[in-house]
C-alpha cells in the first residue's frame, strides 16, 4: 500500500501542539521570533512590506526567490514560517499578503516525503486546519495555486499591486530566471547567510552576485558548504518516485481526513469568500 512508516506518539503530539499553536498570533509569533531570528524563516514585524507563505510545500521557496530577483531593490519579506497566525497578523496589519496554496494530495505527500517522522493523518489535518484559519481573511489577500506560482507569477504580482496598491516588478519567469531561482533553491540547504538573506530583502542581488562561487561543480554563496541534500528541497525524479510510493498511503488514509482538505482547499481558492461553503469541517 506504499504507507509511511509509523511515527511515534511523542512525535505526533509535538506536530499536533504545533498545529495548534501556529493558529494564534498572541501566542505562536512571540516565539517564533525567538526560535526564528533570522535571516530566514522572516516572521512579519514593522519593517515588513510584503508577507509571502502558506503551508509547507506550496512552492514558497520558488516564489520568494523569483519575486526578489524581479525587484530592482530587496524588498523586506516575512515568509517561510508556514503558521496561519502570519497570515492572520499580517492581515490584522493591513500588509500586502500573498498566501500561496497547492492540492492537498500533493502538498502533503510531498512533506512527507521531506519530513518522513510526520504521520500522515496528522499533516492532512494541518493542512486542512491552515486554510480553514485563513477562510474568514481570504478577501484581505492575494492568493496563488501552484499552476500559477509557478507559470503565472507576473499576473499574480500584478494582482498583488492592484489589491494592495503596490508597484512590485513582476517577475518574467524566462529560463535565465528560472535556472537562478533552480540554482538558489539547490544551494539553500546550506543554510548560507547570503541565500537567507536575499529571501528576506536584507542582501541585494548584487551582494548575492558577488558572493557565488563553484566548489567542486556546485555553486555556493558567502562561502559557505555546498549543501548537503539538495534533492530534498528542488523538484527531482527521486523525490516524485516516493511521493508515487505513498500515493496508497494517502488512499487509505481516513475518509474524512482527505475529504475535510480536499474541502478546506476548494473553499480557499474560490474566486470569493461569499462562495466558500458554509460548513466547513472542524
Amino acid at each position: 500500500m506504499g504507507r509511511p512508516p509509523s511515527t511515534s506518539p511523542a512525535r505526533r503530539v509535538r506536530h499536533l501542539a504545533r498545529t495548534y499553536l501556529s493558529e494564534s498570533p498572541a501566542l505562536y509569533l512571540p516565539l517564533a521570533r525567538r526560535r526564528y531570528p533570522g535571516p530566514s524563516p522572516e516572521v512579519v514585524g514593522r519593517d515588513t512590506e510584503l508577507v509571502i507563505d502558506g503551508y509547507t510545500r506550496c512552492a514558497s521557496t520558488f516564489v520568494v526567490y523569483a519575486f526578489q530577483l524581479a525587484q530592482p531593490r530587496p524588498v523586506r519579506l516575512a515568509h517561510h514560517l508556514h503558521a496561519s497566525a502570519q497570515v492572520v497578523e499580517a492581515v490584522r496589519r493591513g500588509l500586502p499578503t500573498l498566501t500561496v496554496v497547492r492540492e492537498p494530495r500533493g502538498a502533503v505527500l510531498s512533506q512527507l516525503v521531506r519530513e518522513p517522522n510526520v504521520d500522515l493523518r496528522d499533516a492532512m489535518l494541518a493542512y486542512a486546519r491552515f486554510y480553514e484559519q485563513l477562510l474568514p481573511h481570504r478577501d484581505a489577500m492575494v492568493v496563488s495555486d501552484l499552476p500559477e506560482s509557478t507559470h503565472g507569477l507576473a499576473g499574480v504580482v500584478r494582482r498583488l499591486n492592484g489589491r494592495f496598491g503596490t508597484s512590485f516588478a513582476a517577475p518574467s519567469l524566462d529560463a535565465d530566471m528560472r535556472e537562478e531561482c533552480a540554482e538558489l533553491v539547490r544551494a539553500r540547504p546550506s543554510l548560507s547567510p547570503v541565500v537567507l538573506g536575499f529571501e528576506s530583502g536584507l542582501v541585494s542581488h548584487d551582494e548575492l552576485k558577488a558572493s557565488r562561487r563553484v566548489l567542486g561543480g556546485a555553486v555556493t554563496y558567502g562561502g559557505a558548504s555546498p549543501a548537503p541534500s539538495p534533492e530534498l528541497w528542488a523538484p527531482s525524479a527521486q523525490r516524485e518516485k516516493e511521493k508515487a510510493e505513498l500515493a496508497g498511503a494517502w488512499t487509505a488514509a481516513p475518509r474524512r481526513l482527505r475529504e475535510r482538505a480536499l474541502c478546506a482547499y476548494a473553499a480557499f481558492t474560490v474566486a470569493s469568500s461569499a462562495q466558500v461553503p458554509r460548513e466547513v469541517h472542524r
